[in-house]
């Protein structure tokens, strides 16, 4: 699989681009069967200090994940995902050879109850000393809308600054733009059809709305990086033996 020329034109021009049908349904629903399975035995074992970074605000006071860390290190099946030449081959048009997932996530936003993710960039968390060198990879394994809260973008911020980041009181890993640089900010919608996947620069300023709808919207964001771009200053600690080299 590749991208067209337009793909890949818009990639730069707007900092984004949604490629559809990457995978199939039935091998997102086998990812979500997974994902369902590891989560349990994760809330199991999460401590009380955990459950801020791990947890949705839920007003019942149930216990529903808001995101996994690191699926591709810790779960075969989304290693097998992220080594998937469909996978793979769109990658490296973008940002070349000597692939490694440097870090993963998997976002839940239940129904009804699934929050925001504030306007950041994933530069700012990850410190990359090659701007170029690292693209977010975003696999919706569900289908991703505006109303159960798809990402959005400010089309062309790939090519401004990094901004300063701040956190809200008590959410250290919630970094986020000021709300004076929030309110410059013109933002797109970019809808992702189940299987499809949203790929966007490290600069590229996004976000995500509540989901207050009756669907779920699960996704999985791979960082790619090349074998020249390092996390060089971090945000946030990541851990290096993490790191998935892809072949």
């Amino acid at each position: 699989m590749t991208m067209t020329e337009q793909q890949l034109e818009t990639y730069w021009l707007d900092g984004h681009v949604t490629v559809p049908d990457v995978f199939t349904a039935a091998e997102m629903d086998a990812l979500v069967a997974d994902m369902i399975d590891w989560g349990n035995e994760f809330l199991s074992g999460l401590g009380e200090q955990e459950k801020r970074w791990y947890l949705e605000d839920s007003p019942a006071g149930q216990a529903v994940l808001r995101k996994l860390d690191n699926p591709v290190f810790f779960r075969p099946s989304f290693r097998a995902i992220a080594g998937d030449p469909r996978l793979t081959s769109l990658v490296r048009q973008i940002i070349g050879d000597g692939l490694s997932v440097r870090f993963s996530q998997i976002f839940c936003k239940p129904p009804s109850i699934g929050g925001p993710k504030p306007m950041h960039q994933d530069n700012y968390y990850f410190g990359c000393d090659d701007r170029d060198g690292m693209v977010t990879a975003w696999l919706a394994l569900d289908d991703a809308t505006i109303e159960n809260g798809c990402l959005h973008f400010a089309d062309g911020s790939n090519k401004g600054p990094i901004y300063p980041h701040v956190a809200p009181e008590g959410r250290a890993f919630d970094l986020q733009l000021t709300p004076e640089d929030i309110a410059k900010q013109t933002m797109t919608p970019a809808p992702v059809p189940k299987g499809g996947i949203s790929f966007h620069h490290g600069n590229t300023l996004h976000q995500s709305a509540d989901n207050r709808s009756n669907r779920w919207r699960r996704a999985v964001a791979m960082h790619f990086v090349n074998d020249s771009t390092v996390f060089a200053t971090p945000a946030l600690p990541y851990d290096d033996s993490l790191i998935v080299a892809i072949a």
